[in-house]
């Protein structure tokens, strides 16, 4: 177990700030989690912390929006989900990492041009052939390098679903999605009491802005990811 008390004056911050997203307040605050804890241990260590955390924060978030998902959009998207992971476990090893990252970076960033381009069109319906694809996609970037938030975002978030629908939809995907890792499993024990206070602190939020706030906080988010991605994976291809 880590003791050093430097590591959990920025891990707390760090949990929190996950928790607010989990709660719905957009992969701009579940962003800063991992660098920030980085400042005091290597970036793979913290995101091992992180990830048995962040089933407890799932937990936590599913209960917060208890049937108030959009079952067509699980029901379009899981199935494909559950595949895209059995591919990612049977094919991982003989891919590039840092090729994904940089795919996956691309299409965000597409994806955010496109609706700043077209933000006042008509909301998208789901249909069976891109929920497939899309959950497809998202359960094995999920596997393979643990980002699978763009591709289901793609898909949903054009749907402008009301915000509690929207973020409960997202809960649950990303709590069928989870893994779990025992590694640095008593640190996380030790941080696992913040993970319901971020959730309550991001749908304490979630439920006094407006929900245009909420999109553009989401598209926001998905752009500093894409632009990450995309960094990390010329970084690895080029670098």
């Amino acid at each position: 177990m880590i003791t050093d008390p430097f590591f959990y004056w920025v891990a707390i911050p760090a949990v929190l700030c996950f928790g607010m997203a989990k709660g719905g307040m957009g992969a701009a605050f579940g962003l800063v989690a991992v660098p920030l804890m980085a400042l005091a241990v290597p970036p793979l260590q913290a995101a091992a912390i992180l990830l048995p955390i962040l089933l407890v924060m799932d937990v936590f978030a599913v209960r917060s929006f208890w049937r108030e998902w959009d079952m067509t959009n699980l029901r379009l998207t899981l199935p494909g989900a559950m595949l895209g992971i059995l591919v990612g476990a049977l094919t991982f090893r003989f891919l590039n990492d840092d090729a994904i990252r940089l795919m996956l970076g691309l299409i965000s960033i597409a994806f955010v041009a496109n609706y700043l381009l077209d933000r006042h069109g008509a909301a998208k319906q789901p249909t069976w052939a891109r929920g497939t694809w899309w959950g497809s996609v998202s359960g094995f970037t999920s596997f393979g390098i643990h980002s699978g938030g763009p591709p289901i975002s793609v898909f949903v978030l054009p749907q402008r679903l009301p915000k509690r629908q929207l973020m409960a939809t997202f809960a649950v995907f990303f709590a069928v999605l989870g893994q779990f890792s025992v590694d640095n499993a008593m640190t996380s024990l030790a941080l696992v009491p913040i993970a319901p206070l971020g959730v309550w602190l991001g749908v304490w939020l979630l439920d006094r802005i407006d929900e245009s706030l909420v999109y553009r906080l989401s598209y926001f988010g998905l752009a500093l990811l894409g632009f990450k991605l995309t960094y990390d994976g010329i970084k690895g291809v080029f670098g």
